[in-house]
């Protein structure tokens, strides 16, 4: 089978492939991207049989690049780190994955199933996988230290991160931190009225009280968020047209 990696992160990649070398896994890789923007032309070009697929880009998700190569004809293994909505998803949907770090065991069956599964049942099931992906935009699953905990991003006032952690600041004065940095959680809320209008914060627009235009959020409760110098005009654009709609 001729495949393209398509994972972020370089030396997962590069783990990747000497794993399959390990394995004489009888797989030709002839591409790697780290972006959905880079996948999609190199498939394209390339026309794989299999594609390694991050469920995390840079630039959006794995399931954002099969909508734009639903026309072409592969298999899929994911590839994730999450063991949150992502997994679950992954799980309700059927669909083959493998967990970072890449085992080889677990890769070698992984690819044993994907050669005997033909292409229409696989796409039906990471349907099943992107609608339960959607479905999960109103919740975050946060690994915390010796627990994973459940929000509603509807009730979460903002995030801040600090040194690789994000606490997770709720209107009912709950408090958590999770173990990832902030940009792990951006797309996610971005897609539910948030905006990050500071490299440490990430802030629920439905509880912006008012914005001085010295560069400071008043939120409902009191607490105050700094907007950067860089980060003004777009925050500004995206606040007024939230309170507009």
């Amino acid at each position: 089978m001729k495949a393209v990696l398509v994972e972020d992160k370089a030396y997962i990649r590069k783990a990747l492939l000497h794993l399959l070398e390990s394995l004489k896994a009888d797989v030709e890789v002839i591409g790697e991207c780290g972006s959905v923007k880079e996948a999609v032309v190199v498939t394209n070009a390339c026309k794989p049989d299999l594609i390694f697929l991050d469920i995390n880009l840079v630039d959006g998700s794995g399931f954002d690049f099969l909508d734009k190569t639903s026309h072409l004809d592969f298999k899929v293994i994911f590839i994730t780190a999450y063991e949150e909505f992502a997994l679950r998803a992954l799980k309700a949907g059927a669909v083959d994955y493998l967990l970072k770090p890449v085992d080889a065991e677990e890769l070698r069956a992984a690819l044993e199933k994907v050669r005997k599964l033909s292409t229409d049942v696989q796409r039906k099931q990471i349907t099943t996988a992107k609608q339960i992906w959607h479905k999960n935009d109103s919740t975050l699953v946060l690994s915390l230290s010796n627990s994973f905990q459940v929000i509603d991003v509807g009730e979460l006032l903002f995030c801040e991160s600090d040194k690789g952690y994000t606490s997770f600041y709720l209107s009912n004065g709950k408090k958590y931190m999770a173990s990832r940095p902030i940009k792990e959680y951006e797309e996610q809320l971005e897609k539910v009225n948030f905006t990050r209008p500071h490299q440490s914060f990430m802030v629920n627009l439905k509880f912006i009280d008012k914005y001085d235009k010295s560069g400071t959020i008043y939120l409902k409760n009191g607490k105050e968020i700094p907007v950067s110098s860089r980060k003004k005009e777009a925050f500004l654009a995206t606040f007024l047209r939230y309170n507009s709609l």
